[in-house]
């Protein structure tokens, strides 16, 4: 009985062994995918073009599209002559891997443009897009608008910044 019970304990331990020794094994591979890196370059500034502002001022709003529609958001203080000068938006092709979603912020809140003596507020930017999706050739046009705030009898002259603002496109 005695010799059962050994040979019994020694076929159980034989059975833990193999037991404690099953493995499986899986492989994997690795990769990475270098894309295009994202760029944007602006194609046209933003210009207001001609206005004449009486003795209220007001505010211009150009919207942030191709056609660049130029509104007074005023009580009529603004008017646009038949001349209108250039009015556009501001223009930037974003360039990375097609078909890719990205962000685009612009960086500036607000600015001044000057004739050398008087200012004028550039504030309120707009962009035709919140986040883009760059098309099968990887590129997409995204204007920028913003509105201009014209002071009571604004001197008459050219505004211009003195440093440009900042458009910021990253991938989403």
């Amino acid at each position: 009985m005695k010799k059962t019970k050994i040979f019994g304990a020694a076929v159980a331990m034989l059975f833990c062994a193999a037991n404690a020794n099953a493995q499986a094994t899986a492989t994997a591979n690795v990769s990475a995918t270098i894309v295009s890196p994202i760029s944007i370059s602006k194609t046209t500034d933003l210009s207001f073009g001609n206005l004449s502002v009486d003795a209220t001022g007001g505010t211009v709003i150009l919207d942030p599209s191709a056609a660049a529609t130029r509104t007074n958001a005023g009580a009529g203080g603004i008017t646009f002559p038949a001349n209108t000068g250039t009015v556009s938006a501001a223009s930037f092709v974003v360039s990375g891997q097609a078909n890719f979603a990205y962000a685009i912020n612009v960086l500036s809140t607000s600015m001044q443009i000057t004739n050398g003596t008087d200012n004028m507020t550039v504030d309120n930017f707009t962009k035709s897009v919140t986040s883009g999706l760059l098309n099968n050739l990887g590129t997409q046009t995204v204007y920028v608008g913003a509105d201009l705030q014209v002071s009571a009898s604004q001197a008459p002259g050219i505004y211009t910044s003195s440093s440009p603002f900042t458009v910021l496109v990253s991938y989403n």
